[in-house]
């Protein structure tokens, strides 16, 4: 099996992903789902691109293939982020806890990895709303025959922000730095609203 899950065969990742391995799990998923939205973004803006019917939207386009590059390499990388992330949690709790001195070291890693396992979703949630933008942006200026994948593109970027919203929310109050976790905790719930009203608005564009 590859040492990175994004360089496994579809086939082995969902066998891993079905099996009893604790990841890869819902943060990877988060990723994956939101990287397939900044994938069919880049598709229908290469098949935009070079069409004299959509000449005065050339450019548009031909930025939003390098934009949507950005996000799709950040929301990838995201899914072994989430799987390093859970490993450092889960080497955290397993650290020995007899004596006082081990219960603060223990004590010390799981803050520590929480910040890790909180950060590497929010990065996720991020990427996709910026991503969800991208794809409001080429709606009526990209390829008319291709206007469902943009449809199925801001469905994935909001399955795929939602989904990481649940694993900022379950590392969030086990970060020691209040300041940090609220803060945090706003942006995930910010960023959670706006990829909802962005997805809605493409979606209501359906004719």
């Amino acid at each position: 099996m590859a040492n990175k899950l994004i360089d496994e065969k579809i086939n082995d990742y969902v066998d891993a992903l079905s099996s009893g391995a604790p990841t890869p799990g819902g943060g990877a998923v988060a990723a994956l789902t939101a990287a397939q939205g900044a994938a069919l973004i880049m598709m229908v803006a290469n098949l935009t691109v070079g069409k004299k019917k959509y000449a005065e939207f050339e450019e548009l386009n031909v930025a939003a293939i390098e934009e949507a590059k950005g996000y799709l390499d950040q929301l990838m990388a995201g899914v072994d982020e989430d799987k390093k992330a859970f490993g450092q949690v889960a080497s955290a709790y397993g650290m020995p806890k007899e004596t006082d001195e081990e219960k603060a070291a223990r004590s010390e890693a799981i803050a520590i990895a929480s910040v890790g396992a909180a950060e590497a979703p929010l990065k996720v949630m991020r990427a996709g709303t910026c991503a969800l933008r991208l794809a409001d942006s080429l709606i009526d200026r990209s390829n008319k025959q291709l206007v469902s994948d943009l449809y199925v593109a801001a469905l994935n970027l909001n399955a795929g922000v939602q989904a990481a919203e649940f694993n900022v929310s379950a590392n969030v109050p086990y970060i020691p730095d209040r300041e940090l976790a609220d803060s945090w905790k706003k942006e995930s719930e910010k960023l959670s609203e706006e990829a909802n009203a962005v997805s809605a608005k493409i979606l209501c564009s359906k004719k």
